[in-house]
């Protein structure tokens, strides 16, 4: 199966309790990075379309975007979140090739199909990462939120935004 068989929003399949086999999410974590209250700029990594995420693509882009912070930043001077989490199981019915290379069989037609991943569904301006940074390291956030872009499916904008600071009581 080609990667543009999973972009397009289907009706989500969701309840793993009912699905025989359905396979674990791959992404091993969600935050990164030192949480606290003295940042000052949030960058966000905005969807521009409606599409599906496969699992593999998220800790992939999460990684490249953990690997980049930290090298240019350290470990304690941002904190990055992916938002969408791998809800959907996709499916797919696996069709058998022979000793004929000319011909494959089609099989049933929309046949329900196996489990074979998971994906998240991200709506049109729903957020894909987070990153929260002091003001010297809003270009390396910009740089690691284009380059976890990168190895994500469709398009994106990176959205900043200044945080307001609390007021001490």
């Amino acid at each position: 199966m080609k990667a543009k068989n999973w972009r397009a929003l289907e009706r989500p399949y969701t309840r793993a309790d009912y699905i025989a086999g359905a396979p674990q999410s791959r992404i091993a974590k969600y935050t990164a990075g030192k949480c606290s209250d003295d940042y000052d700029y949030e960058l966000l990594l905005v969807a521009k379309e409606d599409m599906q995420i496969r699992d593999v693509a998220l800790e992939s882009a999460r990684i490249a975007l953990t690997k980049h912070l930290t090298s240019a930043l350290g470990s304690e001077n941002f904190f990055a979140e992916l938002k969408v989490h791998p809800h959907h199981v996709l499916r797919e019915n696996k069709l058998i090739f022979g000793a004929h290379a000319d011909r494959l069989q089609e099989g049933m037609r929309r046949a329900f199909g196996k489990p074979v991943g998971r994906a998240a569904r991200a709506l049109k301006g729903s957020s894909i990462f987070r990153v929260l940074v002091k003001e010297n390291g809003i270009e390396a956030a910009k740089e690691a939120l284009d380059l976890a872009s990168k190895k994500l499916p469709k398009s994106y904008q990176v959205i900043i935004k200044k945080l307001e600071k609390k007021a001490a009581s």
